[in-house]
């Protein structure tokens, strides 16, 4: 079966572990972990670590010893967090910013607004978007622009003629 990174991570996560505790020298490790990121199967993984513990090494019950975990953190399997939702206000700012050309530059406004309103929640809730909110604030500021230039222009225009 194919190897994904997922498996990569853990077999260098095992391979950390065997190395950090002695029990595999320098340049065994360092050649093992360029095996374990090239490796395609879950068959080249096991050879990998195979000779390793994978797990806690069961120990004597000789003295009692402090509450720990059963498995080390190193050895569970990796819990992925789940993503973040898109702002939806920073999506919202990217579309006004992407359509204003079209709109003769109305949505300008409404991009610079909400692109402004998506980073102050991006901020504080660690949601996802804040390209989209640059992106829009940019497109939106580029539209004010437009427009005061072009009103600037007719200006100087309306000045000169009379």
């Amino acid at each position: 079966m194919r190897a994904s990174h997922a498996d990569r991570e853990r077999a260098v996560d095992v391979l950390k572990a065997g190395f950090a505790e002695g029990r595999l020298a320098q340049a065994e490790y360092e050649q093992r972990m360029s095996r374990a990121y090239q490796a395609q199967t879950h068959t080249e993984l096991q050879m990998l670590v195979a000779d390793l513990p994978q797990g806690p090494v069961p120990q004597a019950q000789f003295a009692p010893r402090p509450m720990m975990p059963a498995v080390p953190a190193t050895f569970l399997p990796m819990q992925m967090p789940m993503p973040q939702p898109t702002n939806g206000a920073a999506t919202g700012s990217l579309v006004c910013g992407l359509i204003a050309p079209f709109t003769w530059g109305l949505t300008s406004i409404p991009a610079v607004i909400l692109g402004h309103k998506a980073r102050a929640e991006i901020r504080r809730t660690g949601q996802r978007g804040d390209g989209q909110a640059v992106a829009g604030l940019v497109l939106g500021w580029l539209g004010i622009g437009a427009w005061a230039l072009f009103f600037l222009v007719m200006a100087l225009i309306a000045v000169s003629r009379g």
